[in-house]
Protein backbone atom coordinates (compact mmCIF):
# COMPACT_ATOMS: atom_id res chain seq x y z
CA UNK A 1 0.00 0.00 0.00
CA UNK A 2 1.30 3.71 -0.87
CA UNK A 3 1.98 5.54 2.33
CA UNK A 4 1.47 8.94 3.21
CA UNK A 5 3.92 11.48 2.70
CA UNK A 6 5.09 12.48 6.13
CA UNK A 7 3.89 16.29 5.79
CA UNK A 8 0.37 14.88 4.95
CA UNK A 9 0.35 12.26 7.72
CA UNK A 10 1.15 15.18 9.88
CA UNK A 11 -1.67 17.19 8.90
CA UNK A 12 -4.07 14.61 9.25
CA UNK A 13 -2.54 14.13 13.18
CA UNK A 14 -2.56 17.75 13.52
CA UNK A 15 -6.13 18.20 12.25
CA UNK A 16 -7.37 15.80 14.67
CA UNK A 17 -9.18 13.77 12.36
CA UNK A 18 -8.25 10.20 13.27
CA UNK A 19 -8.31 11.26 17.41
CA UNK A 20 -11.07 9.15 19.27
CA UNK A 21 -12.73 10.00 22.08
CA UNK A 22 -9.56 8.83 24.92
CA UNK A 23 -11.99 9.84 27.95
CA UNK A 24 -12.78 7.22 30.08
CA UNK A 25 -15.35 4.66 28.85
CA UNK A 26 -17.74 4.83 31.19
CA UNK A 27 -18.28 8.69 30.63
CA UNK A 28 -18.49 8.41 26.70
CA UNK A 29 -22.14 10.53 27.06
CA UNK A 30 -20.70 12.70 28.96
CA UNK A 31 -16.83 13.00 27.06
CA UNK A 32 -16.15 15.62 24.62
CA UNK A 33 -16.81 14.16 21.07
CA UNK A 34 -13.43 14.67 18.57
CA UNK A 35 -12.47 17.59 17.01
CA UNK A 36 -14.59 18.23 14.38
CA UNK A 37 -12.98 19.75 10.84
CA UNK A 38 -13.76 23.02 9.75
CA UNK A 39 -13.63 23.54 5.74
CA UNK A 40 -9.49 24.15 4.79
CA UNK A 41 -8.89 27.80 3.67
CA UNK A 42 -7.61 28.00 -0.18
CA UNK A 43 -4.17 26.96 -0.50
CA UNK A 44 -1.14 29.16 -1.44
CA UNK A 45 0.43 29.18 -4.92
CA UNK A 46 3.86 26.81 -4.64
CA UNK A 47 6.24 26.99 -6.78
CA UNK A 48 7.25 24.87 -9.28
CA UNK A 49 8.03 21.24 -8.61
CA UNK A 50 7.69 21.38 -4.76
CA UNK A 51 5.18 19.10 -3.44
CA UNK A 52 1.68 20.53 -1.85
CA UNK A 53 1.71 21.40 1.59
CA UNK A 54 -0.82 20.47 3.21
CA UNK A 55 -3.05 23.11 4.95
CA UNK A 56 -3.62 22.13 8.30
CA UNK A 57 -7.54 22.21 9.56
CA UNK A 58 -8.59 23.82 12.74
CA UNK A 59 -10.34 22.35 15.48
CA UNK A 60 -13.66 23.37 16.66
CA UNK A 61 -15.08 22.60 20.25
CA UNK A 62 -18.06 20.17 20.16
CA UNK A 63 -20.75 19.84 22.36
CA UNK A 64 -20.41 17.31 25.78
CA UNK A 65 -23.07 14.65 23.92
CA UNK A 66 -23.87 14.51 20.71
CA UNK A 67 -27.63 15.36 20.53
CA UNK A 68 -29.86 12.43 19.35
CA UNK A 69 -32.62 12.93 17.30
CA UNK A 70 -34.83 11.90 19.29
CA UNK A 71 -38.50 13.86 19.94
CA UNK A 72 -39.49 11.94 23.04
CA UNK A 73 -39.47 13.25 26.00
CA UNK A 74 -36.35 12.43 28.62
CA UNK A 75 -36.82 9.58 31.07
CA UNK A 76 -34.85 8.44 34.33
CA UNK A 77 -34.57 5.44 36.06
CA UNK A 78 -36.60 6.75 39.28
CA UNK A 79 -39.01 8.28 37.28
CA UNK A 80 -40.11 5.27 35.52
CA UNK A 81 -39.79 3.02 38.90
CA UNK A 82 -42.17 5.91 40.27
CA UNK A 83 -44.70 5.11 36.73
CA UNK A 84 -43.70 1.32 37.37
CA UNK A 85 -45.33 1.24 40.99
CA UNK A 86 -48.73 2.70 38.84
CA UNK A 87 -48.93 1.26 35.43
CA UNK A 88 -46.82 -1.97 35.55
CA UNK A 89 -49.73 -4.91 34.32
CA UNK A 90 -48.08 -7.55 36.16
CA UNK A 91 -47.93 -5.36 39.81
CA UNK A 92 -51.80 -4.39 39.14
CA UNK A 93 -52.84 -8.28 38.63
CA UNK A 94 -51.01 -8.83 41.92
CA UNK A 95 -52.53 -5.88 43.34
CA UNK A 96 -55.91 -7.41 42.20
CA UNK A 97 -55.45 -10.66 44.02
CA UNK A 98 -54.79 -8.51 47.39
CA UNK A 99 -58.58 -6.65 46.53
CA UNK A 100 -59.84 -10.85 46.04
CA UNK A 101 -58.41 -11.90 49.39
CA UNK A 102 -59.43 -9.10 51.12
CA UNK A 103 -63.36 -9.55 49.64
CA UNK A 104 -62.74 -13.43 50.63
CA UNK A 105 -62.43 -12.36 54.45
CA UNK A 106 -65.70 -10.81 54.06
CA UNK A 107 -67.41 -13.67 53.34
CA UNK A 108 -65.37 -15.74 55.40
CA UNK A 109 -66.80 -13.67 58.66
CA UNK A 110 -70.05 -14.65 57.93
CA UNK A 111 -72.32 -16.92 59.51
CA UNK A 112 -73.96 -19.53 57.45
CA UNK A 113 -76.98 -17.97 55.78
CA UNK A 114 -80.27 -18.75 56.68
CA UNK A 115 -83.40 -19.15 54.71
CA UNK A 116 -87.23 -18.06 54.86
CA UNK A 117 -89.78 -20.34 52.71
CA UNK A 118 -93.53 -19.20 51.69
CA UNK A 119 -96.09 -22.25 50.69
CA UNK A 120 -99.67 -22.28 50.05
CA UNK A 121 -102.49 -24.65 48.83
CA UNK A 122 -103.85 -24.12 45.55
CA UNK A 123 -106.12 -26.69 44.29
CA UNK A 124 -108.24 -29.42 46.62
CA UNK A 125 -109.66 -32.69 45.52
CA UNK A 126 -111.53 -35.67 47.70
CA UNK A 127 -111.24 -39.66 47.61
CA UNK A 128 -113.89 -41.48 47.71
CA UNK A 129 -111.18 -44.35 48.52
CA UNK A 130 -107.94 -45.18 47.88
CA UNK A 131 -106.93 -43.42 44.71
CA UNK A 132 -110.46 -43.55 43.48
CA UNK A 133 -113.60 -41.78 43.53
CA UNK A 134 -112.75 -38.25 43.35
CA UNK A 135 -115.25 -35.52 43.95
CA UNK A 136 -114.67 -32.22 44.96
CA UNK A 137 -112.74 -31.15 42.97
CA UNK A 138 -112.19 -27.06 43.70
CA UNK A 139 -108.89 -24.15 43.92
CA UNK A 140 -108.71 -22.57 46.42
CA UNK A 141 -108.01 -18.72 47.37
CA UNK A 142 -104.56 -17.26 47.93
CA UNK A 143 -105.91 -15.98 51.49
CA UNK A 144 -107.30 -18.77 52.76
CA UNK A 145 -104.62 -20.45 53.67
CA UNK A 146 -100.61 -19.92 53.72
CA UNK A 147 -97.09 -21.48 55.22
CA UNK A 148 -94.27 -19.38 56.25
CA UNK A 149 -91.41 -21.56 57.43
CA UNK A 150 -87.26 -20.16 58.27
CA UNK A 151 -84.14 -22.17 58.99
CA UNK A 152 -80.67 -21.52 60.27
CA UNK A 153 -77.60 -22.75 60.71
CA UNK A 154 -76.23 -22.77 64.40
CA UNK A 155 -71.70 -23.45 63.84
CA UNK A 156 -70.01 -25.29 66.72
CA UNK A 157 -66.61 -25.28 67.29
CA UNK A 158 -65.50 -21.88 66.62
CA UNK A 159 -65.72 -21.94 62.74
CA UNK A 160 -66.52 -18.59 61.65
CA UNK A 161 -63.18 -17.39 63.99
CA UNK A 162 -61.11 -20.34 62.33
CA UNK A 163 -62.33 -19.10 58.61
CA UNK A 164 -61.62 -15.48 59.30
CA UNK A 165 -58.44 -16.41 60.70
CA UNK A 166 -57.52 -18.43 57.97
CA UNK A 167 -58.38 -15.04 55.23
CA UNK A 168 -55.75 -12.60 57.38
CA UNK A 169 -53.57 -15.39 56.45
CA UNK A 170 -54.86 -15.76 53.03
CA UNK A 171 -54.50 -11.81 52.84
CA UNK A 172 -50.92 -12.00 54.18
CA UNK A 173 -49.47 -13.93 51.57
CA UNK A 174 -51.40 -11.84 48.90
CA UNK A 175 -49.27 -8.74 50.29
CA UNK A 176 -46.12 -10.54 49.92
CA UNK A 177 -46.91 -11.86 46.12
CA UNK A 178 -47.15 -7.92 45.41
CA UNK A 179 -43.90 -7.08 46.65
CA UNK A 180 -42.73 -10.15 44.66
CA UNK A 181 -44.18 -9.05 41.80
CA UNK A 182 -43.07 -5.42 42.35
CA UNK A 183 -39.66 -6.73 43.11
CA UNK A 184 -39.22 -8.62 39.47
CA UNK A 185 -40.55 -5.65 37.40
CA UNK A 186 -38.07 -3.42 39.05
CA UNK A 187 -35.80 -5.97 38.37
CA UNK A 188 -36.97 -6.68 34.59
CA UNK A 189 -36.86 -2.43 34.52
CA UNK A 190 -33.31 -2.07 35.54
CA UNK A 191 -32.26 -4.65 33.12
CA UNK A 192 -33.90 -3.04 30.33
CA UNK A 193 -32.89 0.85 31.62
CA UNK A 194 -28.86 -0.76 31.74
CA UNK A 195 -28.94 -1.99 28.60
CA UNK A 196 -30.67 1.03 26.83
CA UNK A 197 -27.70 3.28 28.48
CA UNK A 198 -25.12 1.07 27.37
CA UNK A 199 -26.46 1.15 23.93
CA UNK A 200 -26.96 4.82 24.49
CA UNK A 201 -23.41 5.17 24.99
CA UNK A 202 -22.36 2.51 22.60
CA UNK A 203 -24.18 4.94 19.94
CA UNK A 204 -22.25 8.11 21.12
CA UNK A 205 -18.79 6.17 20.68
CA UNK A 206 -19.61 5.21 17.38
CA UNK A 207 -21.44 8.56 16.46
CA UNK A 208 -18.15 10.11 17.31
CA UNK A 209 -16.21 7.76 15.70
CA UNK A 210 -18.01 8.36 12.37
CA UNK A 211 -17.51 12.15 12.95
CA UNK A 212 -13.64 11.72 13.21
CA UNK A 213 -13.96 9.84 9.81
CA UNK A 214 -16.04 12.13 8.20
CA UNK A 215 -13.36 14.70 8.96
CA UNK A 216 -10.56 12.14 8.07
CA UNK A 217 -12.37 11.42 4.51
CA UNK A 218 -13.09 15.39 3.67
CA UNK A 219 -8.98 15.58 4.43
CA UNK A 220 -7.95 12.45 2.30
CA UNK A 221 -10.44 13.89 -0.53
CA UNK A 222 -8.30 17.31 -0.64
CA UNK A 223 -5.31 15.58 -0.76
CA UNK A 224 -6.76 13.39 -3.40
CA UNK A 225 -7.43 16.80 -5.43
CA UNK A 226 -3.95 18.17 -4.33
CA UNK A 227 -2.11 14.94 -5.81
CA UNK A 228 -0.42 14.45 -2.10
CA UNK A 229 -1.67 11.02 -2.22
CA UNK A 230 -3.00 8.16 -4.85
CA UNK A 231 -6.69 7.96 -5.08
CA UNK A 232 -6.44 4.40 -3.93
CA UNK A 233 -5.96 5.58 -0.43
CA UNK A 234 -9.07 7.22 0.05
CA UNK A 235 -10.88 4.33 -1.76
CA UNK A 236 -9.51 2.15 0.89
CA UNK A 237 -10.23 4.28 3.67
CA UNK A 238 -13.34 4.71 2.87
CA UNK A 239 -14.08 0.55 2.41
CA UNK A 240 -12.79 0.31 5.80
CA UNK A 241 -15.43 2.28 7.50
CA UNK A 242 -18.24 -0.54 6.87
CA UNK A 243 -17.67 -1.58 10.30
CA UNK A 244 -18.15 1.79 12.09
CA UNK A 245 -21.33 1.99 10.11
CA UNK A 246 -22.57 -1.22 11.25
CA UNK A 247 -21.57 0.05 14.83
CA UNK A 248 -23.90 2.98 14.27
CA UNK A 249 -26.69 1.21 13.02
CA UNK A 250 -26.66 -1.85 16.32
CA UNK A 251 -26.57 0.46 19.02
CA UNK A 252 -28.92 2.72 17.79
CA UNK A 253 -31.56 -0.41 17.30
CA UNK A 254 -30.50 -1.75 20.56
CA UNK A 255 -31.12 1.52 22.18
CA UNK A 256 -35.07 1.66 20.82
CA UNK A 257 -35.34 -2.17 21.76
CA UNK A 258 -34.67 -1.58 25.07
CA UNK A 259 -36.53 1.46 25.31
CA UNK A 260 -39.53 -0.67 23.47
CA UNK A 261 -39.09 -3.05 26.76
CA UNK A 262 -39.52 -0.76 29.32
CA UNK A 263 -42.40 1.40 27.72
CA UNK A 264 -44.01 -2.54 27.61
CA UNK A 265 -42.96 -2.39 31.37
CA UNK A 266 -44.25 0.74 32.33
CA UNK A 267 -47.73 0.25 30.04
CA UNK A 268 -47.05 2.13 27.27
CA UNK A 269 -47.74 1.81 23.57
CA UNK A 270 -44.76 1.47 21.89
CA UNK A 271 -46.01 0.34 18.37
CA UNK A 272 -46.68 4.16 17.27
CA UNK A 273 -44.11 5.30 15.21
CA UNK A 274 -42.98 8.82 13.65
CA UNK A 275 -43.47 7.94 9.81
CA UNK A 276 -42.64 11.47 8.41
CA UNK A 277 -39.36 11.14 10.25
CA UNK A 278 -39.06 7.64 8.95
CA UNK A 279 -39.34 8.44 5.29
CA UNK A 280 -37.03 11.22 5.55
CA UNK A 281 -34.08 9.85 7.27
CA UNK A 282 -31.97 9.69 4.14
CA UNK A 283 -28.64 7.81 4.57
CA UNK A 284 -28.34 8.25 7.53
CA UNK A 285 -30.13 5.57 9.31
CA UNK A 286 -29.67 6.23 13.04
CA UNK A 287 -33.13 8.95 12.25
CA UNK A 288 -34.84 6.02 10.96
CA UNK A 289 -34.54 3.56 13.63
CA UNK A 290 -34.83 6.19 16.43
CA UNK A 291 -38.54 7.57 14.96
CA UNK A 292 -41.29 7.10 17.37
CA UNK A 293 -39.41 6.03 20.69
CA UNK A 294 -41.68 6.78 23.69
CA UNK A 295 -39.07 7.21 25.89
CA UNK A 296 -35.49 9.24 25.55
CA UNK A 297 -33.62 7.26 28.32
CA UNK A 298 -31.25 9.18 30.43
CA UNK A 299 -29.00 8.33 33.54
CA UNK A 300 -25.27 8.32 34.87
CA UNK A 301 -23.92 4.84 33.36
CA UNK A 302 -20.38 5.75 34.82
CA UNK A 303 -22.25 5.42 38.19
CA UNK A 304 -20.70 2.30 39.58
CA UNK A 305 -20.93 2.27 43.62
CA UNK A 306 -19.40 0.06 45.88
CA UNK A 307 -20.78 -2.83 47.76
CA UNK A 308 -20.88 -1.96 51.21
CA UNK A 309 -22.81 -5.17 52.34
CA UNK A 310 -21.48 -8.41 53.09
CA UNK A 311 -22.57 -11.49 51.92
CA UNK A 312 -23.16 -12.90 55.40
CA UNK A 313 -25.62 -9.62 56.09
CA UNK A 314 -27.54 -10.66 52.27
CA UNK A 315 -27.65 -14.25 53.77
CA UNK A 316 -29.21 -12.77 56.77
CA UNK A 317 -32.03 -10.49 54.89
CA UNK A 318 -33.22 -13.87 52.88
CA UNK A 319 -36.11 -15.13 54.98
CA UNK A 320 -37.61 -11.24 54.38
CA UNK A 321 -37.47 -12.09 50.58
CA UNK A 322 -41.15 -11.65 48.84
CA UNK A 323 -41.37 -15.02 47.93
CA UNK A 324 -39.44 -16.47 50.74
CA UNK A 325 -41.85 -14.35 53.09
CA UNK A 326 -45.05 -15.59 51.09
CA UNK A 327 -44.41 -19.07 50.93
CA UNK A 328 -43.90 -18.82 55.43
CA UNK A 329 -47.11 -17.08 54.98
CA UNK A 330 -48.67 -19.86 53.33
CA UNK A 331 -47.66 -22.27 56.04
CA UNK A 332 -49.31 -20.32 58.71
CA UNK A 333 -52.45 -19.98 56.29
CA UNK A 334 -52.32 -24.23 55.86
CA UNK A 335 -52.00 -24.39 59.68
CA UNK A 336 -55.00 -22.35 59.91
CA UNK A 337 -56.87 -24.60 57.38
CA UNK A 338 -56.10 -27.29 59.06
CA UNK A 339 -57.55 -25.86 62.32
CA UNK A 340 -60.81 -25.15 60.19
CA UNK A 341 -61.02 -28.86 59.00
CA UNK A 342 -60.41 -29.98 62.38
CA UNK A 343 -63.20 -27.57 63.52
CA UNK A 344 -65.72 -30.45 61.61
CA UNK A 345 -65.67 -32.54 64.15
CA UNK A 346 -68.12 -30.46 65.79
CA UNK A 347 -71.03 -31.03 63.83
CA UNK A 348 -73.50 -28.27 63.41
CA UNK A 349 -77.12 -27.89 63.85
CA UNK A 350 -79.57 -27.05 61.97
CA UNK A 351 -82.67 -25.33 63.61
CA UNK A 352 -86.19 -24.16 61.49
CA UNK A 353 -89.57 -23.22 62.28
CA UNK A 354 -93.32 -23.43 60.59
CA UNK A 355 -96.26 -21.28 60.71
CA UNK A 356 -99.10 -22.65 58.71
CA UNK A 357 -102.70 -20.67 58.91
CA UNK A 358 -105.80 -22.48 56.73
CA UNK A 359 -109.44 -21.66 56.39
CA UNK A 360 -110.25 -24.10 54.39
CA UNK A 361 -113.11 -26.69 55.83
CA UNK A 362 -111.94 -29.05 58.40
CA UNK A 363 -112.97 -33.12 58.86
CA UNK A 364 -113.25 -32.98 62.37
CA UNK A 365 -115.50 -35.57 64.14
CA UNK A 366 -117.95 -35.46 66.97
CA UNK A 367 -117.12 -31.66 67.01
CA UNK A 368 -120.12 -29.23 67.87
CA UNK A 369 -117.76 -26.54 67.53
CA UNK A 370 -117.73 -25.23 63.62
CA UNK A 371 -113.90 -24.04 62.84
CA UNK A 372 -113.26 -21.02 60.76
CA UNK A 373 -109.34 -21.64 60.25
CA UNK A 374 -106.66 -23.70 61.62
CA UNK A 375 -103.03 -22.40 62.82
CA UNK A 376 -100.16 -24.35 63.28
CA UNK A 377 -96.59 -23.94 64.60
CA UNK A 378 -93.74 -26.25 64.29
CA UNK A 379 -90.48 -26.30 65.61
CA UNK A 380 -87.61 -28.83 64.08
CA UNK A 381 -84.05 -29.84 64.83
CA UNK A 382 -81.57 -31.74 62.83
CA UNK A 383 -77.88 -32.91 63.36
CA UNK A 384 -75.77 -34.22 60.18
CA UNK A 385 -74.79 -37.88 61.01
CA UNK A 386 -72.40 -40.13 59.39
CA UNK A 387 -70.07 -37.35 58.88
CA UNK A 388 -66.75 -38.73 60.55
CA UNK A 389 -65.54 -40.34 57.26
CA UNK A 390 -65.63 -36.99 55.31
CA UNK A 391 -64.08 -35.08 58.53
CA UNK A 392 -61.18 -37.03 58.77
CA UNK A 393 -60.82 -36.46 54.84
CA UNK A 394 -61.09 -33.04 55.02
CA UNK A 395 -58.06 -32.84 58.38
CA UNK A 396 -55.89 -35.45 56.18
CA UNK A 397 -55.91 -33.09 53.06
CA UNK A 398 -55.49 -30.10 55.35
CA UNK A 399 -52.45 -31.74 56.86
CA UNK A 400 -51.09 -33.25 53.87
CA UNK A 401 -51.58 -29.21 51.99
CA UNK A 402 -49.49 -28.01 55.20
CA UNK A 403 -46.62 -30.25 54.34
CA UNK A 404 -46.74 -29.17 50.92
CA UNK A 405 -46.67 -25.89 52.00
CA UNK A 406 -43.69 -26.26 54.57
CA UNK A 407 -41.48 -28.07 51.73
CA UNK A 408 -42.41 -25.35 49.59
CA UNK A 409 -41.38 -22.84 51.44
CA UNK A 410 -38.08 -24.80 52.33
CA UNK A 411 -37.52 -24.83 48.47
CA UNK A 412 -38.12 -21.21 47.92
CA UNK A 413 -35.64 -20.13 50.99
CA UNK A 414 -33.19 -23.00 49.50
CA UNK A 415 -33.73 -21.38 46.10
CA UNK A 416 -32.96 -18.00 47.25
CA UNK A 417 -29.89 -19.07 48.82
CA UNK A 418 -29.20 -20.41 45.62
CA UNK A 419 -30.01 -17.41 43.97
CA UNK A 420 -28.28 -15.38 46.47
CA UNK A 421 -24.46 -17.58 45.40
CA UNK A 422 -25.05 -17.03 42.00
CA UNK A 423 -25.76 -13.12 42.15
CA UNK A 424 -22.63 -12.91 44.36
CA UNK A 425 -20.42 -14.98 42.10
CA UNK A 426 -21.42 -12.61 39.16
CA UNK A 427 -21.08 -9.28 41.21
CA UNK A 428 -17.19 -10.52 41.96
CA UNK A 429 -16.91 -11.11 38.34
CA UNK A 430 -18.31 -7.98 36.82
CA UNK A 431 -16.25 -5.67 39.74
CA UNK A 432 -13.06 -7.52 38.72
CA UNK A 433 -14.56 -7.39 35.26
CA UNK A 434 -15.06 -3.60 35.33
CA UNK A 435 -11.55 -3.16 36.93
CA UNK A 436 -9.84 -4.83 34.44
CA UNK A 437 -11.62 -2.97 30.85
CA UNK A 438 -11.66 0.13 32.56
CA UNK A 439 -8.35 0.04 34.22
CA UNK A 440 -4.93 -1.71 32.28
CA UNK A 441 -6.84 -2.68 29.28
CA UNK A 442 -8.18 0.45 28.46
CA UNK A 443 -5.17 2.01 29.23
CA UNK A 444 -2.99 -0.10 27.11
CA UNK A 445 -5.90 -0.10 24.29
CA UNK A 446 -5.02 3.83 24.51
CA UNK A 447 -1.39 3.83 24.50
CA UNK A 448 -1.42 1.14 21.20
CA UNK A 449 -3.42 3.85 19.55
CA UNK A 450 -1.19 6.59 20.05
CA UNK A 451 1.90 4.47 19.17
CA UNK A 452 0.39 3.42 15.91
CA UNK A 453 -0.88 6.99 15.72
CA UNK A 454 3.02 8.40 15.92
CA UNK A 455 4.75 5.35 13.80
CA UNK A 456 2.15 6.58 10.99
CA UNK A 457 2.75 9.95 11.62
CA UNK A 458 6.74 8.78 11.20
CA UNK A 459 5.79 7.07 7.86
CA UNK A 460 6.27 3.11 9.65
CA UNK A 461 2.64 2.52 9.36
CA UNK A 462 -0.41 2.81 7.27
CA UNK A 463 -3.46 4.67 7.15
CA UNK A 464 -4.94 0.99 7.56
CA UNK A 465 -3.30 0.13 10.38
CA UNK A 466 -4.12 3.59 12.29
CA UNK A 467 -7.76 2.37 11.29
CA UNK A 468 -7.18 -1.21 12.99
CA UNK A 469 -5.45 0.50 16.30
CA UNK A 470 -8.70 2.34 16.04
CA UNK A 471 -10.75 -0.62 15.76
CA UNK A 472 -9.16 -2.33 18.90
CA UNK A 473 -9.32 0.96 21.06
CA UNK A 474 -13.57 1.01 20.23
CA UNK A 475 -13.73 -2.34 20.81
CA UNK A 476 -12.32 -1.99 24.61
CA UNK A 477 -14.47 0.82 25.51
CA UNK A 478 -17.46 -0.84 24.20
CA UNK A 479 -16.26 -3.85 26.24
CA UNK A 480 -15.75 -1.56 29.21
CA UNK A 481 -19.26 -0.06 28.58
CA UNK A 482 -20.44 -3.69 28.74
CA UNK A 483 -18.45 -4.50 31.88
CA UNK A 484 -19.95 -1.03 33.54
CA UNK A 485 -23.30 -2.94 32.32
CA UNK A 486 -22.43 -5.91 33.93
CA UNK A 487 -21.49 -4.47 37.00
CA UNK A 488 -24.95 -2.40 37.58
CA UNK A 489 -26.76 -5.82 36.64
CA UNK A 490 -25.02 -7.61 39.09
CA UNK A 491 -25.84 -4.97 41.83
CA UNK A 492 -29.25 -5.39 40.44
CA UNK A 493 -29.26 -8.82 41.09
CA UNK A 494 -27.61 -8.71 44.65
CA UNK A 495 -30.82 -6.61 45.24
CA UNK A 496 -33.42 -9.04 43.63
CA UNK A 497 -31.29 -12.31 44.92
CA UNK A 498 -31.74 -10.55 48.71
CA UNK A 499 -35.17 -8.61 49.01
CA UNK A 500 -32.63 -5.71 50.28
CA UNK A 501 -33.54 -2.36 48.47
CA UNK A 502 -31.34 0.25 47.94
CA UNK A 503 -28.02 -1.97 46.40
CA UNK A 504 -28.30 -1.17 42.93
CA UNK A 505 -27.69 2.91 42.19
CA UNK A 506 -30.40 4.90 41.51
CA UNK A 507 -28.34 6.05 38.11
Amino acid sequence: MTRLPRRAARALLAAGALAPLLAAPGRAQEAPAPAAITAPAAPAATPPGRPARPVRATRSTAPAEAPLPIRAPALTLPEAEALLVDRNLAVIAARRGVDIARAQRLVANTNPAGSIGYGQTTAQVNEGGRFRSYNGERYVSPLNNASLNISFTIERGGKRELRTRLADEQISVAEAQVLDALRAQVFTLRQFFIQALQARANLQVALANRNSLNGTENLLSRQVREGAIPESDLLRFQASRLPFEQDVANAAQSYAAAAAQVAALLGVDASRTAEPAARNAGRDAVPSILAGMPFDLRGRFDSTPPLDLTRETLAEALPNRPDVLAASRAVNAADANTRLAEAGRSRDVSVNGTVTRTELSQDLPNSNRPVRANDTLGIGLSIPIFTSRLTEGNIAVANAQRGQAQAQAQAALANAQSDLAVAWSAYVQARSLLDLTTGSALGRAEEAYRSTEAAYAAGGRTLLDTLDALRTLNATRVAGNAARAAYLNALAGLELASGIGGIAPRL
